[in-house]
Formats: C-alpha cells, structure tokens, sequence
C-alpha cells in the first residue's frame, strides 16, 4: 500500500506511475489524481493558446501529419473497416465520387475556382449523386456551407 498526496488515500502500488526519483520507485499520486492535473493544466486556456499556436507552424504541421501518418500505420484494419462501411451505405455517392475522380483524371472535367469567392483550392459538389458529372466547383468553407443550408444532395 502507498499513501496518494493528493487524494489523501492509501491505495495499491500498481495505481501509481513509476518514477525514478523516488526513493520506492514510484510517483507521490496516484494514476488518477495524475490525469486529472494533466487534464486541468492541458485544458487551462494558455496551453491551449499555446498548442493553437504551434500547430500553426511549420513544425507543428510536420508533427501533426507524422502523427496521423502513425495513427493511419496502427489502424489500417478500423480504416478500411470505415471505409466499406461507407461505400456500402452510400453507393451512390460513392460511384459518383468515383466517375469525378476518372473524368478530372483523363481530363474530361476540368475543375474550376469556387462559385463563390473563386478559391481555386475546389472540389466537386453533387446537387444530385444520380447524375454524377454535373457538379459545382466549390472551396470546403463553402461546400459545407452549402450541405448546412440545403442538407444532404438528392439521392445520396
């Protein structure tokens, strides 16, 4: 049994994280009490500030995409679960994505600036996933947008 500085409880040594410093080996609170501080001090506004700010960097978004790049590495069999899922849910889309990507591939459908505020970083907005070549060029702040105002495209 150890003694938690924080809780004021006596509790088992297997709830504590170990610590090298200390003369038994192991931390002065226990796991708990530890993830509630680490919660309340990751959550207090100048780290989040300060996180916000990093990630606006070059070197956060480095450090950013290695980590989705890890995260994809580890979870390849929920990726591809979610995905199957998807397409099985949403044929329609699905097979429509699909055609816009071949046709802008052979360059049969050329993208276009936004609609909107002429962003040229676009992507291929259906009205209707049953006619899968007429679409709208539109930026993503705009695309979600218009999926907030008008819902979900007909049959999707």
């Amino acid at each position: 049994m150890k003694y938690c500085n924080t809780c004021k409880k006596n509790k088992r040594k297997t709830q504590f994280t170990k610590r090298r410093a200390s003369k038994d080996g192991l931390s002065s609170k226990c796991k708990l009490c530890s993830r509630a501080y680490d919660k309340s001090r990751a959550m207090s506004p100048e780290r989040v500030k300060a996180r916000s700010e990093y990630a606006a960097t070059d070197a956060g978004k480095r450090s950013a995409d290695k980590a989705k790049k890890k995260w994809a590495s580890n979870n390849k069999g929920k990726i591809y679960k979610t995905i199957k899922l998807y397409r099985k849910n949403n044929p329609n889309k699905y097979r429509a994505h699909g055609m816009v990507a071949y046709a802008v591939k052979m360059k049969n459908l050329v993208p276009k600036p936004c609609e909107i505020c002429a962003d040229v970083k676009v992507s291929a907005h259906h009205d209707d996933y049953l006619e899968p070549l007429n679409v709208r060029w539109l930026c993503s702040k705009h695309h979600n947008q218009w999926h907030v105002d008008n819902g979900e495209g007909k049959n999707g």
